[in-house]
């Protein structure tokens, strides 16, 4: 009987001490109304000076303005993302570690190499919003002669292999955007991969390569000085950077859309209340007419969205770059 009574009492005292402890213990929902309480840190999966590492820098002021808390920005490049990327996917879903990825990590990198991949993109992230967009433009040397996609295309058909098409390397944007072409006009060429876009500028220029898909800041000062010819711009509308210059889309190849882009992302698991306080940070810094301008320096255009039009965005192209490498037989480096 003793023994019962002894029982009882520790069970009453144990029931007791986890009642006091959840008394104790902030629910989830305190902790979300009470973020941020600290500094914020955001990881950006490329070098520093880069288009991704810039626009975060421009946005860095107002969105410590706006949440209360020192933005610190730490760069961790490497492995096409899968480094810095992972290290969010890794960090407790807090809010406080969060990370700027691009198109590559989340939608390319597991179809070029899924084994390599220390995370999945849908499973251990969740997206926060897209930041920008960067269309790239297909040119042509002076010295190819080429004009226009319907003598690009005519010709390629006429002399398959002939002509070739530089991009910034294997398993890039651009160097998808030159197979998607190549797909879509339903021509063979050869697609050359150089280290960055710079290498494949000056190589265009130089008439050692024909054609050649390159970011806008890399190219639009050589078109408006006629150095280059700008056959079309990669993106589904015109693009304030190059005005002149027709989509690809409205050249005969329908449903043409390839731009580069990055956004932000967190751990799975992030409490919605959270990422929802991200969203509207990051959508409001998107809007300051400052960081605005120091954006489309770069060739990039601001396009802040929902998290949920964000995850459903990253889903749709990695369908789309997905079918793309599997039919195209694009290989990893």
């Amino acid at each position: 009987m003793f023994r019962s009574m002894r029982q009882g009492v520790a069970s009453s005292l144990v029931l007791g001490l986890i009642v006091v402890l959840s008394l104790l213990s902030p629910s989830a929902a305190d902790i979300a109304n009470a973020y941020p309480d600290q500094p914020i840190k955001i990881i950006v999966s490329f070098p520093p000076g880069g288009s991704a590492d810039i626009v975060i820098r421009a946005l860095q002021p107002v969105l410590a303005e706006d949440l209360h808390q020192p933005i610190v920005i730490e760069n961790r490049a490497g492995a096409g993302g899968n480094i810095g990327i992972g290290a969010v996917a890794q960090a407790a879903p807090d809010g406080y570690t969060i990370g700027v990825a691009a198109a590559g990590v989340l939608t390319v990198n597991p179809h070029l190499n899924r084994a390599a991949m220390p995370f999945d993109p849908i499973k251990d992230l969740t997206p926060v919003t897209l930041l920008a967009e960067i269309p790239f433009v297909l040119v042509a040397s002076q010295k190819s002669e080429l004009t226009s996609v319907a003598d690009l295309i005519a010709k390629a058909k006429a002399q398959p292999q002939t002509l070739s098409i530089g991009h910034g390397g294997n398993g890039t944007a651009m160097h998808l955007t030159s197979a998607l072409f190549a797909q879509k006009a339903d021509v063979k060429v050869q697609l050359i991969a150089y280290r960055g876009t710079a290498p494949a500028a000056t190589d265009v220029l130089a008439g050692h390569i024909p054609l050649a898909v390159l970011d806008i800041p890399a190219s639009q000062q050589l078109i408006r000085e006629g150095k280059l010819q700008a056959l079309g711009v990669s993106a589904a509308k015109r693009v304030v950077f190059l005005p002149d210059v027709a989509p690809l889309a409205e050249q005969g190849l329908n449903g043409f859309e390839s731009v580069g882009w990055f956004g932000i992302v967190a751990p799975a698991g992030t409490p919605a209340e959270i990422v929802g306080k991200l969203n509207a940070a990051f959508v409001k810094a998107l809007s300051d007419p400052a960081a605005i301008e120091k954006i489309r320096v770069l060739g990039a255009e601001p396009a802040p969205t929902s998290s949920d039009a964000f995850a459903k965005f990253i889903e749709s192209e990695s369908a789309k770059w997905g079918k793309l490498i599997a039919e195209a037989g694009i290989k990893s480096e």
